[in-house]
């Protein structure tokens, strides 16, 4: 099957980006190459409402060196779309009778309402979240939504932007005191005539290059450990230190902080302004970075043609079976060991053995689809490579510290490793949720050790007490040697997590498959 590239041609008011997809085997799209160029179209506008000769030959420019970037793709669509800086200038047909005859490119300009609808198809088909706020700031307009039950219940697009906001309340590259209180209250007016952006209790997200620049920026403060910005959260307090912090430096070192694009260095106040009044506004829980917008929103409508819905039914399922395709994982292994999994965490469950609860199993199924997936690269250092693999990808539908669970689980060797693992996040869990993932990672491990071999040859399972002491009697329907010697070897690491002696009896039986 030959390769499906998508490209994509966001003509903004700040950049001109260029991004090309690779749809992979689950359908999803992954990003191979992405180009920007910096173009501040909105700063082209004239007083009369058109975009200047200066701005469109900026444009025809930028769009014939992306041209070139596309022929070395075999391309199943490509897509040329345009937002505030175009939609706002009075001579539209003009500008795109110029991108056609001069570049070959049929560009569409979004509306405000489309705008805002696409950023939030691109949050809840690549995160979790089901209810909250979603803000992308451009250069020359900021969109807003509010989604419930993940489906859109309000939008709006105000017609300001970095690079405007900017024009219209700094004198300087930089603001004084006085300015900055204007710009504040004026946005503080604004969002007070939307009367659902108030008091929401949900999270905002933040979309666009603005939303990334201040994560980048809150992540090399905190010299963050783990990689990826998507689904990265921080809180009320963060989002005013950093505010806080980039308007006491000059325009040469905020060019030089890290994080900060040196392109968005003039433009970051206004930015950051946005999200932490915007923040105040809806009284959020959390300020939580969505690296898929506009662009995404855009293939999503495309992609859900014909299937009477917008939305995928599943991110973290679609997430988790992307990983199976990447690492070829053995799903029939997987769902038998599910199968002796459920039962044992039932039973244990039934039993009061281990304090199991409904949430534990949810994160244990997780985890066992993706257990020691690091052997595909080094079967040696295969728990490494599991931890390293999950606790830096991104994953759609999971926020970072979930996805640190999940890898510590997935990854579990023994106690020594686990704790190597998890060392340079002690301070994210207390000590009781530490004994808790460990001893579901000790769980998994025993529950793979019964099917070592890949047979199905421990068919059921039965789990019985005595005192402190269990016995497990495992049924099989095949020669069980190499799964006794595995899971003899293993037990001992649930033995400890437990605080229980495990009695293990193999019984051949016929008739179970």
């Amino acid at each position: 099957m030959s390769k499906q590239y998508y490209a994509i041609i966001d003509v903004g008011s700040n950049t001109v980006r260029l991004v090309i997809y690779l749809r992979d085997k689950s359908g999803r799209l992954r990003e191979v190459e992405n180009v920007k160029s910096v173009a501040r179209l909105s700063t082209f506008l004239r007083d009369d409402g058109k975009l200047s000769k200066d701005g469109i030959n900026k444009l025809i420019s930028t769009l014939n060196s992306f041209n070139e970037v596309l022929e070395t793709y075999q391309l199943e669509e490509s897509i040329c779309v345009a937002t505030a800086a175009i939609r706002q200038s009075v001579n539209q047909e003009e500008i795109i009778d110029n991108v056609s005859s001069k570049t070959g490119l049929d560009m569409r300009i979004i509306s405000e309402k489309e705008e805002a609808f696409y950023g939030y198809l691109a949050v809840v088909n690549s995160t979790s979240i089901s209810e909250g706020y979603t803000v992308d700031i451009g250069g020359g307009s900021t969109e807003v939504t509010y989604f419930k039950d993940r489906k859109l219940i309000h939008s709006h697009s105000f017609p300001f932007g970095a690079i405007t906001l900017k024009q219209r309340f700094f004198k300087n590259d930089l603001p004084t005191e006085d300015e900055f209180a204007d710009l504040r209250q004026f946005l503080k007016n604004s969002f007070a005539t939307l009367s659902w952006l108030r008091d929401g209790k949900a999270p905002l997200i933040g979309i666009g290059g603005g939303a990334r620049n201040v994560v980048q920026i809150d992540q090399n403060l905190k010299e963050y450990p783990l990689a990826g910005l998507h689904q990265y959260k921080m809180n009320d307090s963060d989002l005013s230190f950093i505010k806080n912090y980039l308007f006491t430096l000059s325009m040469k070192k905020l060019q030089k902080v890290e994080g900060l694009s040196k392109d968005r260095a003039d433009i970051i106040l206004p930015a950051t302004e946005v999200f932490h009044t915007l923040y105040e506004t809806v009284q959020a829980e959390g300020f939580i970075l969505s690296r898929k917008g506009l662009r995404d929103g855009v293939f999503y409508e495309l992609l859900t043609q014909g299937m009477g819905t917008n939305l995928f039914p599943s991110v973290l399922e679609e997430s988790i079976q992307e990983l199976i395709n990447d690492y070829d994982l053995n799903i029939k292994q997987i769902h038998h060991v599910q199968h002796l999994a459920k039962e044992l965490f039932d039973q244990f469950h039934e039993k009061g053995i281990g304090s199991f609860s409904k949430e534990d199993w949810k994160e244990l199924k997780m985890a066992s689809y993706v257990f020691n997936l690091g052997q595909y690269i080094d079967d040696e250092a295969s728990a490494q490579h599991t931890f390293y693999l999950l606790a830096n990808r991104t994953i759609d539908g999971l926020m970072h510290i979930d996805r640190l669970k999940l890898a510590l689980m997935a990854s579990f060797k023994n106690k020594t490793v686990f704790k190597q693992f998890i060392h340079p996040y002690k301070k994210w869990f207390l000590k009781d949720e530490q004994h808790r993932i460990r001893k579901l990672g000790a769980f998994l491990k025993f529950c793979y050790c019964l099917d070592s071999t890949r047979r199905g040859a421990v068919q059921d399972l039965k789990v019985e007490t005595d005192k402190d002491d269990l016995k497990i009697t495992l049924f099989c329907t095949k020669d069980y040697m190499p799964e006794e010697y595995q899971t003899e070897k293993q037990k001992k690491h649930l033995e400890k997590s437990l605080k229980k002696q495990i009695e293990l009896n193999f019984v051949e039986v016929e008739g179970l498959e």
